[in-house]
């Protein structure tokens, strides 16, 4: 049990990497708080964790917004008295339609960061002074591989993900004197609901993955959640204690060397 007697938040918890990282952490001995936008999600991932034989507390929250993130972590110190391990998995496009510097608005780039990053931040700032206190604390931060070897323009989710690789390094400095390690999970192309926005399931959906997998990712597979809870598991236990600043790349061998992106020169997107 690497997790045993922990508690975690994993914001975005209801689905895809969030819900895989939270019901590996319960595998582990780890009680879990679940947020989410709609709160029968979240509720849903907790029951599944309390099946486990683990505590959980499923909670809504918008993190892009400071009070409600602040009631999530108010929430948490009630029910479990402390927060050892963060996961900052929240994000997403949320429907923005176009994301090149001809498409993105002024609104969605707002949109955007504020989840995406300001989100991270905000979450960060309430648990942060409840770690210190403790003088223990992991927090996981979730990437893209679109922030550092993108294949299409999503310029307002790839500018706020490579904002977040900024915010994991400072920290990392900032709070190792208190031994709070502060690392970042940057995957690649992971099978999760994230890509109903881009284009929904089905044939053609299919047939974009197909084409991907074998010119670009030299495992030859789409990624799964499970994928990514591994390496989330490593950073959030004790076997990662001298591992703090460091980015992990969870990609199926990306980025190996330079790739002709799938996505057509043109602009074309899936489905495009």
């Amino acid at each position: 049990m690497l997790l045993e007697n922990k508690v975690a938040i994993v914001t975005g918890g209801a689905k895809g990497m969030g819900r895989g990282i939270a019901l590996k952490f319960a595998e582990e001995g780890c009680d879990v708080v679940v947020n989410a936008l709609h709160i029968e999600g979240a509720e849903k991932v907790a029951e599944e964790i309390r099946a486990l034989g683990r505590r959980s507390l499923a909670v809504k929250a918008d993190i892009s917004n400071s009070a409600e993130v602040q009631n999530m972590v108010d929430e948490t110190i009630k029910k479990f008295g402390k927060i050892d391990i963060l996961v900052n998995n929240a994000g997403g496009v949320m429907g923005v339609q176009g994301g090149n510097i001809d498409t993105a608005t002024e609104e969605d780039w707002d949109k955007i960061l504020n989840v995406n990053l300001k989100g991270a931040f905000l979450v960060c700032k309430a648990v942060i002074p409840h770690m210190k206190k403790n003088k223990y604390g992991k927090i996981i931060n979730l990437s893209s591989m679109g922030a550092v070897n993108p294949s299409v323009s999503v310029l307002h989710y790839h500018a706020a993900k490579a904002g977040v690789l900024g915010l994991t390094l400072n920290l990392a400095f900032e709070l190792a004197p208190q031994y709070i390690s502060v690392n970042a999970i940057v995957p690649g192309p992971i099978e999760t609901p994230f890509w109903d926005a881009l284009q929904p399931p089905g044939p053609e959906r299919d047939a974009f993955f197909t084409a991907m997998t074998k010119k670009e990712i030299p495992l030859g597979r789409m990624g799964t959640p499970e994928d990514i809870a591994g390496p989330a598991l490593f950073l959030a236990s004790g076997l990662s204690d001298y591992v703090t600043g460091q980015i992990i790349y969870v990609a199926g061998g990306q980025p190996l060397s330079s790739h002709a992106a799938t996505f057509l020169s043109s602009g074309e997107r899936p489905g495009g």
